[in-house]
Formats: structure tokens, C-alpha cells, sequence
């Protein structure tokens, strides 16, 4: 945390204003406020939604196959296709073919509302992760998100997670069951508990970088990542990914000893969709951590690949972070729901607080 002093005083030099990260990003080129035209933005938000939508199916068979091994009665999938790479999409196939369903209680509009909420503010995060720096094709400027209303992307992600917890209460409530509406309480509880410590996580860094701007806080990174200097900072953050994931161990909502969930009364494609929204959300969070801690697509020991290569630096970068979603999975046991919200009420949050005092502190100093 100490090692901030340096980084930060650099960085105040550097990013005096909130919008000079986003004009180092851009200088290679001599390029200042560029504008993308519209049909370059529509291909690229088209492609990175594309090549997300196709690494879940992807991100599915991984977990499997990892998990596999590490346990002593289930195998990994091995049947439909080869090793059994197909195994996502036959139960795509499976899931769209049952025959759509509902409880006589529900309320149906709301009951079929929540999981397309959940999905669509999982997606809508992902506009906001830069996969790069600014490039020149065909003598056109093409970059990460530069659009001036999407200038504070940080704020932009938690107010679309404080959007998805409509998803998970609406999902619990319009069930018209018990079982799921008290799933969906404890789930809001979970949710709004460390949504809390993983913005003060982010605080320490946004300080250190001077700027709310995620290409600025990535530029503010050639020196040395932020996970570093800010490892108290990253610790929290993982660990409230986690429980804001819904992954192990802090999966209390669909635990294997447990009979209530949000979407216990859920099927078919809707079930789908919750499902999906739960690894997107993943990816959402390993994007952010990749970018504000692990410093986006630059690379480590001062190597300066071409601009091409922006991209898949980010996604190696992300596929690691997935895999330690995945080992701890494998590794930690579950937690008692008592001992889930007073780790986070009485722990992480004062810890986080603690940090991002401390960081200011050092940083003023």
C-alpha cells in the first residue's frame, strides 16, 4: 500500500485533469478528442458481444474440465463431441426445447421481466472494459469507449449492478413462492453487503491514478500494476467479486444444502439466462480487475507489443483471473450465511474503509 507514494505522485503530474488519461491514450497518434464514426462503433460493440456471448458456452466446459479432476466422484464432460466440447450446447438445445411453464402465482409479466433484466445489465457492463489502446485502421481512429456520457465508467458499472438487484428481487417476489422470495431477500442482502466494500476497493486505485477514467488508470500503470501497491486493495476486491458473483464460497443462493433461490421456480431459457447472467457477471468482474489492478493490456517487463496484440493480452489476462474463480471453487468450503454477512459487515468493509484512508493519506503526504 506504501509503494503508492511514488506511483501516485507520478501520476498526479501526469493526470492533473480527470480527462488526461483519456488524451495519453491517444497521443501515439496525435490524436486529441478523436470521434469514432457510428457504423466503426456499432461493428465493434457488435464483435465484443459476439466473442463474449462465445466464450461462455467456452467458459462452461473449462470450469467442468477442471473441476473435474479435483473431485473424487464426478468426471468431466466426455460424451457429446469431441471431449466433450459440445456438451454446452446440447443442453442449450435441451433448455430451449422444454416446454415453457410457470406457478399459478406468479405474476407473469414481472416473472418473465427479471431474468431479462439480469442479463441485459450483466451485457451492459461490458461496454465500459477497454480491450486496447487507440489504433489506426485504414486511417481511421479506433479505440476503447470514448463516448463523454460514459466518462466515469466505475460509477456506470454500480449503477448498473444496483439495477440487477431488481433481477434477483423481482425474480424471488413474482415466483409467487416462499421459498423463492426469502432466496431472493438473502440474495439482495448478499449483494448490496459487498457492493459496498468492492467500491471502496476501487477508491484506493482511483486515488492512486487520479482519474475515474479506466484507459487513464491503465496508462498510469507503466510502471508498475496497481495490484502491488494496492495488493490490501485487490485482495478485497476479488473477495467481494465472489460473493457479488454468486460463486463459491459465497454461493448460498442455489447451495447444493439449501432449498431456496431467486429462481428455484425458473426453467427453460429463463433459467438459462440467470445462469448466463451469473458468467457474464464473472467476465464483467475479471475485466475490471484485469484493467484497474493488472494493468490492461500492457504488458509486464517493459515489453511493447503492436497494437494488435491489445486484445488478446486482455483476454489471456481475464481467462487467468476466470481460472482462479474456478480453483477456489474447488479449494474453499462453503460458509454458513451468518458467517457471509458478518465477514462482510465486520471484516472486509472495515478493511476496505481502512485502505482507502490509508491510500489517501500517503497519497496527500
Amino acid at each position: 500500500m506504501f509503494l503508492a507514494t511514488g506511483i501516485a505522485q507520478d501520476s498526479a503530474n501526469a493526470l492533473t485533469e480527470p480527462d488526461r488519461g483519456d488524451q495519453q491514450a491517444v497521443t501515439v497518434l496525435g490524436l486529441v478528442n478523436y470521434v469514432e464514426p457510428w457504423w466503426i462503433q456499432i461493428v465493434k460493440s457488435l464483435a465484443i458481444f459476439l466473442v463474449i456471448f462465445a466464450l461462455l458456452p467456452i467458459l462452461i466446459v473449462y470450469e467442468r474440465k477442471l473441476l473435474g479432476p479435483a473431485s473424487r466422484t464426478a468426471t468431466a464432460p466426455n460424451r457429446v463431441g469431441p471431449f466433450g466440447l459440445m456438451q454446452p450446447l446440447a443442453e442449450i438445445v435441451k433448455f430451449a426445447t422444454k416446454e415453457p411453464s410457470r406457478p399459478t402465482t406468479s405474476v407473469g409479466f414481472l416473472y418473465r421481466l427479471a431474468p431479462a433484466i439480469a442479463i441485459l445489465t450483466a451485457v451492459g457492463s461490458l461496454a465500459i472494459i477497454p480491450f486496447g489502446g487507440v489504433q489506426n485502421i485504414f486511417g481511421t481512429p479506433v479505440g476503447p469507449v470514448r463516448d463523454r456520457r460514459l466518462d466515469r465508467p466505475p460509477l456506470y458499472v454500480f449503477a448498473l449492478a444496483g439495477i440487477s438487484f431488481y433481477g434477483i428481487m423481482l425474480g424471488g417476489w413474482a415466483s409467487g413462492s416462499k421459498y423463492a422470495f426469502l432466496g431472493a431477500m438473502r440474495g439482495a442482502a448478499q449483494l448490496i453487503s459487498y457492493e459496498v466494500a468492492q467500491g471502496l476497493a476501487l477508491l484506493g486505485v482511483v486515488i492512486t491514478a487520479q482519474t475515474l477514467s479506466l484507459t487513464g488508470i491503465v496508462h498510469a500503470q507503466g510502471n508498475i500494476w496497481f495490484f502491488l501497491p494496492q495488493i490490501v486493495g485487490f485482495t478485497i476486491f476479488m473477495i467481494a467479486s465472489f460473493a457479488e458473483t454468486n460463486r463459491a464460497p459465497f454461493d448460498l443462493v442455489e447451495a447444493d444444502s439449501e432449498i431456496i433461490g431467486y429462481f428455484a421456480e425458473y426453467g427453460g431459457t429463463a433459467f438459462v439466462a440467470y445462469l448466463f447472467a451469473e458468467y457474464a457477471n464473472m467476465i464483467v468482474v475479471s475485466g475490471i480487475a484485469v484493467t484497474v489492478f493488472l494493468g490492461g493490456w500492457l504488458m509486464p517487463f517493459g515489453i511493447h507489443p503492436p497494437g494488435w496484440v491489445d486484445p488478446i493480452v486482455v483476454l489471456v489476462k481475464i481467462a487467468i483471473v476466470l481460472t482462479f474463480f474456478i480453483w477456489i471453487r474447488a479449494t474453499l468450503p462453503r460458509l454458513r450465511y451468518d458467517q457471509l454477512m458478518s465477514f462482510g459487515w465486520k471484516v472486509l468493509l472495515p478493511l476496505a474503509t481502512l485502505n482507502a484512508v490509508v491510500t489517501a493519506i500517503v497519497v496527500v503526504s
